[in-house]
């Protein structure tokens, strides 16, 4: 299971003294070791976050034991840092203060409940983003463990990059991928709205990709995931507008043969599914609901929860709903498109959103059934233009001068109705 060089005389001892620690949390040794069996932990990282979270964090076992892994990179050990089942390395606070400036103000591209997000550069020329942690509360601490743990485990192009991380006494850091478009709350509602990046083909792709991110969680992860916060804000755009799901900070590892669980509320409001909400009953079909709820948003670049004048509120599926019991789909979508959009992609869309968001879970779709229904929809309307562009080319071939304008008026017309 590990390999002998994985574990050290001192790091040895203070694994000991961190599992004593944890045994008083627990009353007793047998529990940790039960515990660790049910885990299923295969490399040295997922040990330690295992223990931070079964430490006291208020002892100095976990910094001690932090201090121990670290040593070795000081002594210039570096490939021993690595992990052997992972693309991702220890960065020391030096790199890091040297990539982000010192976390200069400048680099700040953004501010979450926890903490900020610098860019920075590597001494290598790579460009990367640090999350910096904010407050060393337990729920912060919570939260870094869950989510350096969860990155560690999951690789797939529609997830974002865990590059490295940092912890120590002071500070707790998380070094991802960079991601120069952004998220996708600054093109639908930030300061990149205006410019309307984000065409009607580009929006469905993003689509596509956040479901397929979410369908490798659900289905292929081991243990499968639950994200418990998919919203626009953890939906970030690589430089060819790829869609890649953050923010793992409120994820649950979901072992197999169970459904469903019961935990405390975590995400956000707008995007909660109901018996989540209410209840705190979590499955893989409140991630369902949330997705639901982000493609109404691709879709109309209105947000989740309205305030409407009195102070009440309205959801975008009670916005939408009306319009489309009436068939007025061009009113749902968003008006910077001018009209630049294909009609019946539209419709299937806002079909599989209002199957998301049913109000009974049962009766949601899973996650690869909405990507197999949007990827359907898209590439069978791009085949079908395709078909007929390449139809009205050969009819093209065969115009002669006399007849020229009533080709023009008839291939009009033609493509006027395929839009439709």
């Amino acid at each position: 299971m590990y390999s002998s060089s994985c574990f050290h005389k001192p790091f040895l001892g203070y694994l000991l003294s961190s599992l004593q620690a944890a045994s008083i949390f627990f009353r007793n040794l047998r529990s940790i070791i039960y515990c660790l069996l049910l885990c299923n932990l295969k490399n040295q990282t997922c040990l330690i976050y295992f223990l931070f979270l079964c430490v006291n964090i208020e002892t100095m076992n976990w910094r001690r034991l932090c201090c121990c892994i670290y040593q070795e990179k000081e002594d210039g050990n570096k490939e021993n840092n690595k992990s052997r089942d992972n693309l991702w390395e220890i960065y020391t606070l030096k790199e890091i203060l040297h990539a982000t400036n010192n976390f200069h103000n400048d680099n700040k591209i953004g501010e979450g409940g926890f903490g900020s997000v610098y860019w920075g550069r590597t001494s290598k020329g790579v460009e990367i983003a640090v999350k910096r942690l904010k407050a060393m509360s337990a729920k912060a601490e919570m939260e870094f463990a869950v989510e350096v743990e969860i990155l560690g485990r999951v690789r797939h192009k529609n997830l974002l990059g865990l590059r490295g991380f940092y912890a120590s006494r002071e500070e707790r850091l998380i070094v991802y991928d960079y991601m120069p478009n952004y998220s996708l709350i600054t093109h639908l509602h930030g300061q990149l709205a205006a410019d309307c990046l984000l065409d009607w083909p580009r929006r469905m792709s993003i689509a596509i990709g956040a479901a397929e991110g979410l369908g490798y969680l659900h289905h292929e992860a081991n243990p499968h995931i639950i994200h418990r916060d998919i919203k626009a804000s953890n939906v970030l755009l690589d430089a060819n507008f790829q869609a890649k799901v953050a923010d793992f900070g409120f994820a649950k590892l979901i072992p197999d043969g169970v459904t469903h669980m019961t935990t405390r509320v975590k995400g956000t409001l707008g995007y909660l599914a109901p018996e989540y909400a209410m209840w705190g009953k979590v499955s893989e079909s409140c991630d369902v609901y949330s997705f639901g709820i982000l493609l109404l948003e691709i879709i109309s670049a209105k947000k989740p929860l309205e305030k409407l004048p009195g102070g009440v509120k309205r959801d975008i599926v009670q916005w939408i709903t009306p319009y489309v019991q009436k068939g007025a789909f061009d009113r749902i979508v968003d008006p910077r498109l001018k009209g630049k959009f294909d009609r019946a992609e539209l419709k299937s869309a806002v079909m599989v959103a209002l199957k998301c968001t049913d109000s009974n879970p049962e009766n949601r779709p899973s996650i690869l059934e909405v990507v197999e229904w949007l990827k359907g929809s898209v590439g069978r309307r791009r085949k079908e233009m395709t078909n007929i562009e390449h139809m009205l080319e050969e009819d093209g071939d065969k115009e002669t001068d006399t007849d020229l304008e009533g080709f023009r008026m008839a291939k009009s017309e033609v493509r006027r109705k395929w839009a439709r």
